[in-house]
């Protein structure tokens, strides 16, 4: 994110849970028709992991559901996933390192992508920021929420008469136009992680944290038609205006607690 004085800054202690970029383009059947073989070539010493799922896909009107594929192309860590579907192309990451890193990531995919599927244009493009501030992990066991966040995003546990243990439920959703016209929908309130963990047996399985964090989760996205040579330009305005939201919500006390650093 960007300081007060303009500075680039990344945190010792992200509190990120996942970081997702999504562009989704006219469907291209061939995409669902036709194992992506030459995709997977171009693109296989980033994402060297492949899997493909078919899902059920609810349909307007009463019609028939559809079933779409989604295939998956996956770092050797696992900890990022490239997807492609006939009508999207999203990158997520649990393991952001600053808006460069991420950018770059999907820089070299997106090319190859426009390079063989040729798209007519982006119809969508969103990027989404899921935090959950961790208080174990900061050293804030004994802080309340309302000193970590701002009070516009906590609802009824920004009044210091609250219990917070006694608040089985609450948030916060806004949906809103931001500057350059991107939208934003934000969820902010207390929730546990799931992740998905290997198991030892190569498998995959999804666990819940016991702890209560709180999740600032912030989507912004552009709904309009958007020419291939303009995609980058629109995820940098997503990023600037998501880096400024952020900003605004947390407290200088969890900006410090996350310990950042100036590039």
């Amino acid at each position: 994110m960007l300081s007060a004085d303009g500075k680039r800054l990344i945190y010792e202690k992200p509190q990120l849970v996942e970081t997702i970029c999504q562009l989704r383009f006219p469907a291209i059947l061939s995409i669902e028709t036709k194992e992506p073989a030459e995709f997977q070539d171009r693109i296989r010493e980033m994402f060297p992991r492949y899997a493909c799922q078919t899902e059920t896909v609810p349909q307007l009107g009463g019609a028939q559901p559809q079933r779409e594929k989604n295939h998956s192309f996956i770092s050797a860590d696992g900890m990022s996933k490239l997807s492609l579907a006939k009508d999207f192309i999203a990158l997520s990451t649990m393991r952001y390192q600053g808006w460069e890193q991420f950018a770059g990531m999907l820089d070299e995919p997106l090319g190859q992508f426009i390079s063989l599927y040729k798209p007519a244009f982006f119809e969508r493009i969103g990027l989404r920021y899921v935090n959950g501030f961790s208080r174990s992990a900061l050293g804030l066991e004994d802080c309340r929420w309302s000193e970590l966040l701002h009070r516009q995003y906590l609802g009824v546990l920004g009044d210091d008469g609250v219990d917070e243990g006694g608040v089985k439920r609450c948030s916060v959703d806004v949906e809103r136009t931001l500057r350059d016209g991107c939208t934003l929908k934000l969820h902010a309130g207390p929730g546990r992680v799931r992740r998905n963990v290997r198991t030892a047996e190569g498998g995959v399985q999804t666990v819940q944290e016991p702890e209560v964090r709180f999740m600032l989760d912030l989507d912004l996205f552009f709904l309009e038609t958007v020419r291939l040579g303009a995609a980058a330009e629109r995820m940098e305005t997503l990023h600037r205006n998501a880096d400024e939201v952020f900003a605004d919500a947390i407290s200088d006390r969890l900006h410090g607690a996350m310990e950042p650093v100036v590039l």
